[in-house]
């Protein structure tokens, strides 16, 4: 369900929105079979930070953040992330 206000602004309710990219950070840890505490001792990440990106509540990512993710999951960008083509 998309609102089109008079303006041509374009509102989607958070209900029927479907983000551009997926997160699949929790979903690869599980393929390694590791737990945020691994990942935590190898990137001494803060466990707030990695939590927020676990449970997919995280805005964005810096780099410095995705390369730690990448390097003690041993994987790219491209495995934890996948990017979604909008409907339009």
């Amino acid at each position: 369900m998309v609102i089109i206000y008079s303006n041509n602004e374009i509102h989607t309710p958070k209900a029927y929105y479907v983000p551009m990219i997926q997160n699949r950070v929790a979903i690869y840890m599980g393929i390694k079979m590791m737990d945020k505490r691994d990942i935590i001792k190898i990137t001494g990440l803060d466990r707030h930070t990695l939590n927020n990106i676990y449970k997919n509540r995280s805005k964005g990512i810096e780099f410095d953040t995705l390369n730690k993710l990448c390097y003690a999951l041993d994987c790219t960008p491209n495995d934890l992330f996948r990017y979604i083509p909008d409907e339009k």
